[in-house]
């Protein structure tokens, strides 16, 4: 029988949280025995795994003797305070808030473009899941950065709400009920209404005018891609439940032809081509919507420079933005680390 590993879910109550656990479940990941953690708020609510129940525990420094793996998806704050106790107890955390992505001893990884980074994580025991953003992108971009070395990105982000969480979600959900009956639309999650809207706004405004979802996605890039690309981002958020899309502009060292682009990508791991713009078939954040495969299309050469390409690139935020990737690495950091 193959070794079984006791897995803690911190912020199991979350939307990403819930997605971690369905994860689990569908990859057949080998849990041995599991613990959900979350706020005093939520102890004590009664969830499933594998159809048994499963009491949620309140989050506590003592809460990770006999766990092998903690999965964090509960911000930053609670990252930065409980992360370390975790790890001293033995348990190796995947984190999927910023708190230690750009730590230089945390291993940033996306499983398709840097797996051997993992083999870092003996360095404090965590291991950084990137921005959801961030992480469908480097995967688009791997296999075109590997053949012509990518030496610009401008990327623009139509993100989901659900990258905000459950909050996010009922607010759209409630602004669209109240304005198709007549109503004024409360606005508490984001600063303007989003429902049949657009906010460029994702994060706190930064000094250089960037908010910081944008700086993540420069920073994050080179962090993972191990590599000096100049990054200019636009993030804004959109009224979509579920899936983030990017318009991803690249420039390289050497030309890729559009022939060229989709053969790389059609092999890739992680991605599913979809472009045919004769039968108008290009990615759509509806199809990548409980998915796990980062989906790119609308492939055409940029005319204004020598060596430019354009991508449309779209993947469910919460599945590989967010909770298949950190199980991904979960799985790969018991195949080929620990024993």
């Amino acid at each position: 029988m193959s070794k079984l590993w006791n897995v803690a879910v911190v912020g199991a109550t979350g939307a990403v949280g819930a997605q971690m656990i369905e994860c689990l479940e569908e990859r057949s990941f080998p849990v041995g025995k599991i613990r959900y953690l979350a706020s005093s708020r939520s102890a004590g609510e009664l969830l499933e795994f594998r159809g048994k129940p499963v009491v949620v525990e309140e989050l506590t420094h003592d809460s990770f003797e006999g766990i092998d793996i903690a999965l964090f998806s509960a911000g930053g704050d609670r990252s930065r305070e409980f992360c370390p106790s975790a790890a001293r107890a033995g348990a190796v955390c995947i984190d999927n808030s910023s708190a230690w992505r750009m730590d230089p001893d945390v291993p940033l990884v996306v499983p398709e473009v840097n797996p051997q980074a993992i083999a870092r994580y003996t360095n404090k025991g965590i291991i950084a899941n990137p921005n959801c953003s961030t992480i469908q992108m480097v995967v688009a971009l791997k296999p075109l950065h590997d053949y012509a070395t990518i030496k610009r990105i401008v990327v623009s982000t139509y993100q989901a709400v659900s990258g905000t969480g459950k909050k996010a979600i009922e607010e759209l959900r409630d602004q669209i009920r109240a304005m198709l009956q007549g109503k004024p639309a409360e606005c508490t999650v984001y600063p303007h209404r989003i429902a049949f809207n657009c906010l460029p706004q994702i994060d706190s405004f930064l000094e250089n005018g960037y908010t910081g979802e944008e700086m993540k996605m420069a920073n994050e890039t080179r962090k993972i891609m191990e590599a000096e690309i100049g990054v200019t981002a636009t993030a804004v958020r959109v009224p979509v439940f579920y899936g983030h899309s990017e318009s991803v502009n690249i420039e390289t060292g050497k030309k890729i032809t559009v022939d060229k682009a989709r053969e790389l990508l059609k092999s890739a791991a992680g991605v599913e081509l979809v472009d045919d713009p004769a039968t108008r078939v290009y990615p759509m954040p509806i199809d990548a919507a409980g998915q796990d495969l980062t989906f790119v299309g609308r492939i055409r050469e940029d005319e204004s420079i020598e060596n430019g390409l354009n991508l449309w690139v779209v993947a469910d935020n919460i599945r590989k933005g967010a909770a298949t990737n950190a199980v991904q690495i979960a799985e790969i950091l018991i195949e080929k680390y620990l024993k």
